[in-house]
């Protein structure tokens, strides 16, 4: 038996409960983890609240969709790792809130001994998100101006520095000074304040009525209309989450007026493929090591006090990734 966090019913931070569960031993093709640090993404959120029935597993669950820990034993027809290597995984399945935990091996990748476990669980799933989104839904290249709202955040952190290094100018966008200052940091040129001027105009002014390249809307209902006034002709919108609530209907009318495109992209998508996966993992590991990425492991909890822990992420208390920590 161990300890993993449950999710009985829908509703806010309270539901969560921790329980002893038998999780088993790893069939064909699997193999079971002992988590040493378990990733938290607003997507967790999400499935708490029951607002994405489409990704959630059915009630009961324990959530949670990242984590890095060593491998206690592995299942029949398994070749790519072995009792004692240090993985980690990303996506699927929803299980990570739990001291172990069984995975698929071929959703499991190698962690570098340069990285630590921590680390690796607090980057994987937002890197290969940041990875995605300057790499492949829109080529980031020198000369390119790109907005990222929520630029202190765990994603938006990572896809400021990663943009920066390849070229772009980056127009980061935050809800208060302090998180300016990080924004700054982690290499953008302009930083906007959003509760203190319009971004739009801010933005139109910094880029002398251009408009950017490209959007990462992170934020949703509060900043869907004003992400696509900001945009060149052909630019591109794209949407990577909603906590401020679900945009409204993108108009035809608004799209048509500039050709605008338009994507919500997937990293489970993405990385579906194993090859896929494993490149993309490598590529920010391996940014990670080389100082491209620094990963701001700013907020620790322990396992238990994971209620508070997304009490704080959506009441916009934290910045960079956020880690638990199995109590034992």
């Amino acid at each position: 038996m161990v300890k993993a966090i449950r999710v009985n019913e829908f509703g806010g931070p309270e539901v969560m409960k921790s329980e002893e569960v038998d999780i088993g031993e790893p069939k064909n093709g699997e193999i079971k983890v002992k988590n040493k640090a378990i990733g938290i993404n607003y997507l967790d959120v999400y499935m708490r609240r029951g607002l994405v029935p489409s990704l959630s597993p059915p009630l009961p669950f324990t959530p949670g969709m990242e984590a890095a820990g060593i491998v206690i034993a592995v299942g029949p027809e398994v070749t790519t790792c072995k009792v004692g290597d240090i993985v980690a995984y990303a996506g699927y399945p929803v299980s990570a809130y739990a001291e172990e935990q069984i995975l698929p091996a071929d959703r499991a990748v190698p962690v570098p001994p340069s990285i630590d476990p921590i680390v690796a669980a607090a980057v994987l799933f937002k890197g290969l998100t940041a990875e995605l989104l300057v790499r492949r839904c829109f080529k980031v290249e020198p000369g390119h101006t790109v907005l990222v709202h929520a630029a202190a955040g765990g994603v938006g952190s990572l896809v400021c520095q990663w943009a920066n290094a390849l070229g772009a100018t980056v127009i980061g966008t935050v809800s208060n000074k302090t998180k300016a200052v990080q924004a700054k940091e982690d290499g953008c040129h302009h930083v906007i304040i959003y509760k203190e001027e319009n971004f739009v105009d801010r933005v139109m002014e910094i880029t002398s009525g251009e408009g950017v390249d490209v959007v990462y809307d992170g934020i949703g209902k509060e900043t869907f209309e004003g992400s696509a006034a900001c945009l060149k002709f052909r630019g591109f919108l794209i949407s990577i989450g909603g906590p401020s609530g679900s945009a409204d209907p993108l108009s035809f009318k608004l799209v048509a007026a500039k050709s605008l495109y338009f994507t919500i992209p997937s990293v489970m998508l993405y990385t579906e493929k194993r090859k896929d996966l494993l490149a993309a993992s490598e590529e920010v590991f391996s940014n990670v090591t080389k100082g491209v990425l620094r990963v701001r492991v700013n907020h620790k909890y322990p396992l238990s006090q994971v209620g508070q822990a997304h009490s704080d992420l959506e009441n916009r208390k934290t910045t960079g990734s956020i880690v638990l920590i199995p109590d034992a």
